[in-house]
């Protein structure tokens, strides 16, 4: 592993196996930025720039190492020519940084993104937007996620979203026996651009919501939609057939599985489980975890057809896709008297050793 111009001491989580990782303080913003790429043998690294505030550095570090292995099985798992990687912006504390604080941010990020020369193509996540890539793209062509009028795919959150209710369909089916969402009760954790989608999505599908964020402006979306409104931690466990974690990793603790009172867990967020050995302890209740890396690669699909020569035809029907690759996922667990966890690494892992 290959650290570039580390600011400080930066500890990597025992276990993890990356390629290289670069931390940098960026020249102009003086902001710390890291990008881990965990694996380019099916392909070049691509994974999203998260702009998100953390309590120290080092965490920041962590979560793009953590998040970057999860970027390999996704794109395995999907079965794209892509590898794992994740940049991570340690954004100071307060409000999300603005004006030439950002320019020069995104910039610098740009500049990481470049030194690595194409190991790692970057696209928005959890704190950036379409607009950011831009600036990011003024100073290298490893980006992805531009908008439609730059050539690009633009926005791919409603792909996620639309794999997400995808895999709901999915779960449904395996925990109820019918994959028809009307009806159920869902708690959606975190409404930021996929949350929202999502939300919207089973609203139409009939579903009865739950919603939940830590920005109180955004229960007007529950007025709106004529949902149940909590705060995301009681929203986490209150009584429901599904529940999405939409927001940062980690939702899932030891410290609260056994509160849980849903059928199924099915979000959009990397990482849910604090802890892997949960997905046992889970099985063990009786709840149905829905593998976040299967469920979550509708934007990551949308953003390689972009390499590709753009078809949002083609990119919608493959994040629908995601129903099928997860009732085998399943399936095979099943079969195999194992965790769909264990499963869906199982076939991303057949993928990479095929490689």
């Amino acid at each position: 592993m290959r650290a570039l111009a580390a600011p400080a001491p930066v500890a990597v989580p025992a276990g993890l196996d990356h390629e290289e990782l670069a931390v940098v303080r960026g020249e102009r913003s003086g902001v710390t930025m890291a990008v881990a790429v965990h694996s380019t043998r099916l392909g070049p690294a691509l994974g999203g720039a998260r702009l998100w505030h953390y309590e120290r550095d080092e965490d920041g570090v962590a979560d793009a190492l953590r998040l970057a292995e999860a970027m390999t099985y996704k794109a395995a798992a999907a079965g794209l020519d892509l590898g794992g990687g994740k940049g991570v912006i340690c954004a100071p504390a307060g409000e999300p940084p603005a004006g030439k604080l950002r320019r020069a941010i995104l910039h610098d990020f740009g500049d990481l993104v470049e030194s690595l020369e194409g190991r790692y193509i970057t696209a928005e996540d959890v704190g950036t937007a379409t607009e950011d890539m831009v600036e990011i793209a003024t100073r290298t062509s490893h980006v992805t996620g531009l908008p439609v009028e730059r050539g690009g795919a633009g926005d791919p959150s409603p792909f996620t979203a639309a794999g997400v209710q995808a895999a709901m369909r999915a779960a449904a089916l395996r925990a109820f026996g019918v994959s028809d969402l009307a009806g159920r009760t869902v708690a959606v954790v975190g409404l930021g651009h996929v949350g929202e989608r999502l939300a919207r999505g089973l609203a139409e599908a009939g579903a009865k919501l739950t919603l939940a964020d830590i920005d109180l402006a955004k229960s007007s979306i529950a007025v709106e939609l004529d949902a149940r409104w909590l705060d995301p931690e009681a929203a986490l466990v209150s009584p429901c057939d599904l529940v999405a974690p939409c927001a940062v990793g980690g939702a899932i603790t030891a410290g609260n599985l056994e509160e849980l009172r849903c059928r199924v867990i099915c979000g959009a967020a990397n990482n849910q489980l604090a802890d892997e050995a949960l997905a046992e302890r889970l099985a063990e209740r009786g709840i149905l975890y829905a593998p976040d890396f299967i469920v979550n690669a509708g934007g990551l699909i949308n953003v390689y057809r972009e390499l590709h020569g753009y078809d949002e035809a083609r990119a919608t029907a493959l994040a629908l896709g995601i129903e099928r690759v997860m009732g085998e996922v399943f399936a095979h667990a099943e079969r195999a008297g194992t965790t769909p966890l264990t499963a869906a690494r199982e076939l991303a892992r057949r993928r990479l050793d095929a490689a």
